[in-house]
């Protein structure tokens, strides 16, 4: 009967203790962690660390108190010890695993930019491990080397089990090493089907969220093996790439007259460079002499290269165009669809739907223009296109 009260005598003592230090965790430590300026012990007592250090007190309690039960036998005295240890140590990882759960999101929270999650998880990892080590060690009162000497003979399978975890380790130490990955980068990857923002980089994985709002997970050796497009520099640029051609017709291409250029002297844009080029190939002509009689020999301007000055103008003197980047138009090989005409230039903003929206005026503006210069877009023939042409060769239409 001593044993037995005794035995329930600890118990008791072990709940009352437990609940003390909740209560006093729980509440004593909350008020003075929001009185406190640092930031640290809120995260630690969010994370629950003072939780699962509270939780080791009524196991510790239950070691010191069964050598004291009288009449327990000796047996059922040390696995109750092995258990308390167990629990206690189980506790203590959990305690630490939040600890550094609040390192990460103190981390996350300041400036850090890269991510560690994949480094504490790796800690995580570790700790554990030689948790569970501990426990083993501790019911079968075997050594740590005799243990570990077995983790060897089984080295090949743990290199097995843990492939994953180990060539996630080395993905991320080289992700994070060398800058290559970080949370809030926009990535595309076409062989993940990976096109929207990191939202998470772990020791196995990293999450990306495409525009279209799903969710794609990335082995996180992947980001290494294979390549995939970060487009963190174009957004720390402040200006994003506006690269597209207008394809003209080649038959619509030719020398300017002089009422033409007279209409297109109009256009505030292109004053300066007509009185810039008439005055430079006049001077050219002249120098000729009797060979300029042969309109093969003299130079002219055509419409073709004055849309180009034009545009070069436009885009110099355009709001929304990035002025410190690179801007030009340039004319590409001819093909089966016309002539390219590529403008090439930045837009001042980054931001999507303003660089679309950006991008469209410009071109909007610009095939608007294209008749004053006696310019047409190339454009495969329509069922329109194919229909006007039957009606006009009907018999007794009038032309």
């Amino acid at each position: 009967m001593r044993g037995i009260a005794a035995a329930v005598l600890i118990v008791i003592v072990a709940w009352i203790t437990g609940v003390l230090t909740r209560t006093f965790l729980s509440r004593v430590v909350h008020r003075v962690t929001l009185k406190t300026a640092w930031r640290w012990d809120d995260a630690l007592f969010e994370r629950g660390t003072f939780r699962w250090l509270g939780r080791m007190v009524p196991t510790i309690v239950i070691q010191f108190g069964v050598p004291l039960i009288p009449g327990l036998p000796a047996n059922i005295q040390q696995l109750i010890v092995d258990v308390a240890t167990a629990l206690m140590v189980l506790f203590a990882v959990m305690a630490v695993s939040s600890m550094l759960s609040a390192i990460e999101d103190l981390y996350r929270q300041g400036s850090g930019q890269r991510s560690i999650k994949g480094v504490m998880q790796l800690l995580n990892l570790a700790l554990f491990i030689s948790a569970a080590l501990v426990i083993i060690v501790s019911f079968t009162g075997r050594s740590v080397g005799w243990m570990l000497s077995g983790i060897g003979a089984m080295s090949a399978v743990l290199m097995l089990v843990f492939k994953d975890t180990i060539l996630g380790f080395v993905a991320g130490l080289q992700l994070s090493s060398n800058d290559m990955l970080r949370v809030g980068d926009w990535i595309t990857m076409p062989s993940a089907g990976a096109d929207g923002d990191v939202i998470d980089i772990t020791l196995y994985t990293v999450k990306v969220r495409n525009f279209d709002k799903t969710i794609v997970t990335i082995p996180t050796w992947k980001m290494i093996s294979e390549s995939y497009q970060n487009w963190r520099g174009m957004s720390e640029s402040g200006g994003r790439r506006i690269k597209r051609a207008l394809y003209i017709d080649a038959a619509s291409v030719h020398f300017l007259e002089d009422d033409e250029l007279a209409s297109l002297t109009r256009l505030r844009l292109l004053r300066e460079y007509l009185g810039v080029q008439g005055d430079a190939i006049a001077r050219w002509n002249r120098e000729l002499g009797d060979d300029a009689e042969c309109e093969g020999n003299r130079r002219r301007m055509t419409n073709l290269g004055t849309f180009r000055a034009y545009v070069t103008t436009y885009l110099q003197s355009h709001p929304d165009v990035h002025e410190d980047m690179t801007c030009m138009v340039r004319q590409l090989q001819a093909d089966e669809h016309g002539v390219p005409l590529e403008i090439y230039c930045f837009a001042n903003t980054t931001v999507w739907a303003k660089y679309e929206t950006i991008q469209a005026d410009i071109f909007d503006h610009l095939i608007a223009l294209l008749p004053e210069f006696g310019l047409r877009m190339y454009q495969q023939p329509s069922g329109h296109d194919v229909r006007e042409v039957l009606v006009s060769a009907a018999p007794g239409r009038a032309e």
